[in-house]
């Protein structure tokens, strides 16, 4: 082989690969720009911009057609509301048998001296199912046979903000989607002119920890499936009115205008994005007009706002709780709020009293007005924190505790009137029918005719899922 066909045979080679390299990364970043596109290989399903939801058809039949979460923000002491334990009474302030904790993790009482600290208030037996039920919710308890009381939660994440973004997305790690988005991703929005996902927050009665937007964010998921954070309190929904002097007329003639400037440009680009910013726009638009309607409770008899506590637009738990049943009505899927007040290191005994009485009233309100409106039977509440409380005392507070808590659930599906699992007999972890986060994710799914396996997202080339890779139904709490 002479000098020039050696050359002219390197550089075959060298244009090969340089060629052969570029059409890797083009396949990439396209991967990278538009993954929606090739999500597990399913079609995009839309009728005139709406999404109908990944699914064409629910894995089996569902029970639940909405989700109202009540989170209640900074852990919970199960050990004062929800997980009576006398043994833990009687050995208030005993040290804190070894066996329990040594070599376990504890946030901030690391190589502190351990005492047992006891419930701070009584318990009793609730409703014909005699569900027991700490005395400073009344109105939790007037709802005993109507729910089901899991008490062998456990998570992973023993610091707030990981572990809040563990029950929302099933991961710690940041840019996953959370379960109001996999939710939409799956079954779309029965509503036209709200958004499908929308979060309500309030605080009082402890300290407030911040609730970062990642908590309600779509991730990896196109745009469209976060969640909206609505005010109970002055403009529910920044800048979505119309500016003085503009009429509703010339408004929609802006929109339709740059919607389909937005359309000219995605018929080559085929970016999610681009489809989320003409949908969103179209939303907006209607929203002007339904946001003031959902606000307006004028309409509300007397009887209605005395039974949650509260005449609206004040910002507190129980006007959002009222606005979560409205919201409800008008089909939004997902409905999350949040109270921030329950991180209580100190003071528990009064933290807890106080925090449950801004809570308790409104929170059976709600279940009891969406029973009589007939609503309840297709609608699934959740209500619980991030994880518990340590039986061992924190000056006159406690710790934070992963190892075992309290939620419970109602509505749409469940076995009312029941508890499901236990903590042992100091409330320190989870003994009896341990339920994982990934699990109650699962079951909320299956609620939804979706098994939890098959709802998944190809990111950077992994089937991602709520669930990650665990997770199962408990079927127990299941009626």
């Amino acid at each position: 082989m002479n000098f020039f066909e050696n050359l002219q045979l390197q550089a075959s080679r060298r244009t090969f690969l340089g060629r052969a390299t570029m059409g890797i990364g083009t396949l990439a970043l396209s991967s990278l720009l538009n993954p929606f596109a090739r999500a597990a290989g399913k079609p995009v399903r839309t009728q005139e911009g709406k999404w109908l939801g990944i699914l064409n058809a629910p894995h089996f039949t569902p029970k639940a057609k909405r989700i109202i979460f009540l989170t209640m923000a900074g852990g919970p002491s199960h050990l004062e509301i929800l997980d009576y334990k006398p043994k833990l009474a009687e050995m208030n302030g005993q040290p804190m048998p070894e066996s329990y904790t040594k070599g376990q993790q504890i946030a901030q009482l690391q190589g502190a001296k351990l005492n047992c600290f006891g419930p701070q208030y009584e318990f009793k037996k609730f409703g014909k199912s005699g569900q027991d039920i700490s005395t400073i919710l009344p109105h939790i308890g007037s709802l005993a046979d109507d729910i089901c009381i899991i008490r062998s939660m456990h998570t992973e994440q023993i610091n707030h903000d990981p572990a809040q973004a563990f029950m929302n997305t099933g991961t710690s790690i940041s840019g996953r989607p959370s379960m109001g988005s996999w939710l939409l991703y799956g079954l779309g929005s029965e509503c036209e002119d709200l958004p499908g996902f929308v979060v309500l927050i309030s605080s009082g009665g402890g300290q407030d920890q911040p609730v970062a937007a990642r908590q309600w964010h779509s991730g990896f998921l196109p745009s469209r499936f976060q969640g909206v954070q609505f005010h109970s309190k002055g403009d529910p929904v920044l800048y979505v009115g119309r500016p003085d002097g503009v009429s509703a007329d010339g408004q929609k003639e802006v929109i339709d205008t740059v919607n389909s400037l937005n359309g000219v440009f995605n018929e080559s680009a085929h970016d999610p994005e681009i489809a989320t910013r003409i949908s969103q726009y179209e939303m907006a638009f209607r929203m002007q007009t339904s946001v003031p309607g959902l606000m307006d409770i004028s309409d509300e008899p007397p009887r209605i706002l005395e039974m949650y506590g509260t005449k609206g637009g004040d910002g507190s738990f129980a006007a959002n709780c009222l606005l979560a049943r409205r919201l409800a009505e008008r089909g939004v899927r997902f409905v999350q709020l949040y109270h921030r007040g329950w991180d209580h290191h100190g003071g528990v005994k009064n933290g807890v009293k106080t925090t449950a009485g801004l809570v308790d009233k409104a929170t059976a309100a709600l279940v009891k007005d969406l029973k009589e409106r007939g609503l309840l039977e297709d609608t699934l509440i959740v209500w619980g924190g991030e994880f518990g409380r340590t039986p061992m005392a924190q000056g006159d507070g406690r710790d934070h505790h992963i190892k075992g808590f309290s939620i419970w659930l109602a509505g749409a599906g469940i076995k009312g009137g029941t508890s499901y699992g236990n903590t042992d007999e100091l409330g320190y972890s989870a003994v009896e029918n341990p339920v994982h986060v990934h699990d109650l994710h699962a079951t909320m799914l299956h609620l939804f005719g979706i098994d939890h396996e098959k709802l998944t997202y190809r990111f950077q080339g992994r089937d991602f899922r709520l669930t990650d890779v665990s997770g199962e139904v408990v079927k127990a709490v299941l009626a």
